[in-house]
Parts: C-alpha cells; structure tokens; sequence
C-alpha cells in the first residue's frame, strides 16, 4: 500500500497492521502508548472522582477549573479567554491556574491534552475503532480550519453576550460532568459526538470541529516534545501510521521529506499520541525533541 492513500482507506488496514506490530515488537511495545494514554485519562477521572465518592479530596473541581491539595490551581485557559471575553473578572487563582496550564503545554505540546487528558478522546477513538470494524468508509470531515474558526466565533459570541455560550454545549465539559455526576442530558454531548465520528466525518470532532483543541494547538505552537520519523530508512509503505494517527495529514513531509521538511512532527495539530509509534513495526518513530533532526 501506498505510504500517502487516503486516510479512509488505511484506516480499514489498521486491525492487521496491528496484529502485524504485536508480532514484530511485542504486545506491550505495539500497544503501550495507547495503555499509557487511557491510564492517563482513567487517572486523571480517579483522582477528581475521589472526593464525591471516597471523601478524599485531593483534586476539587473539575477540568475546566480545579484545585490540587489545596494549593495548586489548575485553570483550562479556553475557558478563562472565554470568561474575559464575556467581561467577567477572574480570580487571582484562576489566572494563575491559566498560567501553570499554558507553561506546562506549551512545552509539552498543546493538544497533548486532546490525547491524554481529555475524556472525549476515548469516545473518538472507540468510534474510529467501529467504523473499522464495521469498514465504514464513508462520511467527509470539514476542512481543519473549522475549528479555528469555531475558536474565533465563540469568543465573539462570548464578548457579545457576555456569556460563556459555549460551555452550555461543550463536549469535554459535558462528559466530564456526565462522569462525575451523572445525567442522562451531559452524556448527550459525549453521545453526540460518538455518531458524528462514526456515521459523518471520520475523526472529524477532534481533528477538525473542537475549538478547545485548536486552543491547545496554538498553545503548543512552539512545544519542546516532538514525535519524529527519525529512522524514516526504515519505512516500508505500509501505511500503518496513516491508519492509526488521529491527524494523519501531519505525517507526510516529515516522513517522506518533502518540501525540504525535517524527520520531526512539528505541525501543531500532533497530538503526541504516540499511536504511530506503537503501530510502526519497523520502529520509524521516537519521541524527542524538536531541535533533534537526526535521521538515517
């Protein structure tokens, strides 16, 4: 198969592909960054779960504002933009929890919390999951500047009604209120996005609609933490990494090399999954960081 086929059409590879990376690397080298994903995830719920079930409470809040052992504020900073933009004046702590949150991605990289941390990830994932298993192959994505756009948009409808409108639909805020305590109207947000994965735009919520994660792809613009096709010798066109990458379109020029492009995913829109590196038999890609353009 061709290293650049369409991303639909690998997608319906990826079962193989990785069964054909279990064999060659191992079950935990070919799934490990997946498992580290959804224990991230499952941890981070833990954690906020603890108070209202257990009495514990080591994180109060939520994802979009929280506090740590009662001194660390955590503040998701397209909540707070949205809060300014509709003329509300946040707390000291809510300003710096934004900051804590935009130092820490923006050397991580920015939508590392779309892989990572936050609950919908799980749900676009099992949707792409189904539809190949069920070898759905159609449905079209909008272009990825939607979501930028859709950035834009709501904080202006913030600054014109002075309300956070957003937040009344959100998905991640839905679902993670939904998780936390339940409610048959939160968990349409996660619902809803399910379907559209699924029946309309392959991988398309996450990677072309949510303003939260273009919020977090400007954020990590400049991130330190990089995948690179740093052994790109190796690539046989198989295509795996196609099947599995959440935002494929970032794989091309660094792989192949086009356009005088380095071995390292520079594009904002990476999510650091790693996926691409579990799938990979031939071992193309490592984490690293973006200054490391070594290649063989």
């Amino acid at each position: 198969m061709n290293a650049v086929s369409p991303p639909v059409a690998a997608a319906v590879a990826q079962t193989a592909s990785s069964a054909a990376a279990i064999v060659r690397k191992g079950w935990w080298r070919a799934q490990r960054f997946l498992l580290l994903r959804r224990a991230s995830q499952v941890s981070i719920l833990v954690l906020f779960l603890l108070g209202p079930l257990a009495g514990i409470w080591i994180v109060k809040g939520n994802l979009s504002s929280s506090m740590t052992l009662g001194v660390l504020p955590l503040t998701d900073p397209f909540i707070l933009a949205q809060s300014l933009a509709a003329g509300h004046l946040p707390a000291v702590s809510a300003l710096t929890g934004a900051a804590i949150i935009v130092l820490f991605y923006a050397l991580v990289g920015g939508r590392v919390f779309c892989g990572w941390v936050c609950p919908v990830n799980a749900v676009t994932d099992t949707a792409g999951w189904l539809r190949r298993k069920l070898r759905l192959t159609g449905g079209r994505s909008p272009d990825s500047s939607l979501r930028y756009w859709l950035l834009g948009a709501v904080l202006l409808a913030s600054l014109v009604t002075g309300r956070m409108v957003w937040e009344s639909v959100n998905p991640v805020s839905l679902t993670h209120r939904a998780i936390l305590f339940g409610g048959m109207a939160a968990w349409g947000g996660a619902l809803t996005v399910f379907l559209f994965d699924l029946l309309i735009a392959p991988r398309g919520w996450c990677g072309h609609v949510c303003p939260m994660g273009a919020a977090y792809g400007l954020i990590g613009t400049k991130s330190l933490i990089r995948v690179s096709a740093q052994h790109q010798s190796r690539c046989n066109d198989c295509a795996d990494c196609y099947a599995v990458c959440p935002e494929p379109q970032v794989i091309v020029a660094p792989l192949k090399g086009k356009d005088g492009s380095g071995p390292v995913i520079l594009d904002a829109a990476c999510t650091n999954c790693g996926r691409c590196i579990d799938v990979c038999g031939p071992d193309v890609f490592v984490f690293t960081h973006r200054f490391d353009n070594r290649k063989d």
